[in-house]
């Protein structure tokens, strides 16, 4: 890879990290979207715990990862919670940044044998009748 692909590459990397580790603790708390929507018809107090009414939000059940370390974008341990949310996001950044790393490098063209019209381009080193050659084993292959 080129060094200009590496430098896109790290400044990327360092963006969303500074995004998930930092910004990510100013984003709003308040429900949106679907949780939203799911509260409809219901009476909320101030920690948004339902108090009264009816809605799809009642029959909500905790999810079966609920106990894991990363839930409720927080790092189980850390009573900070700037620091956890922050440590949360950088993790989740790395480990998707390593499978995507390693989903590519398993998918990348592999330098072995050169197959089709890579086999017949001329290379630069070789001699007319070399080059010759390897059009004649491309063009007998195809």
């Amino acid at each position: 890879m080129k060094n200009r692909s590496w430098a896109f590459l790290a400044g990327g990397l360092l963006v969303a990290l500074l995004l998930a580790g930092v910004v990510s603790n100013y984003a709003s708390s308040h429900p949106d979207g679907l949780d939203s929507s799911l509260l409809k018809g219901c009476t909320v107090d101030a920690d948004d715990n339902i108090v009264g009414g009816s809605c799809p939000a009642q029959q909500a059940k905790d999810h079966e990862l609920a106990d894991s370390p990363l839930a409720d974008y927080g790092v189980r341990g850390v009573r900070n919670s700037f620091v956890s949310t922050g440590l949360s996001g950088v993790l989740g950044v790395l480990v998707t940044f390593a499978v995507g790393a390693g989903g590519f490098w398993l998918l990348r063209r592999r330098g072995g044998t050169p197959t089709g019209a890579d086999a017949a381009t001329p290379t630069g080193d070789a001699t007319p009748a070399e080059d010759d050659a390897a059009t004649a084993r491309a063009a007998a292959t195809s």
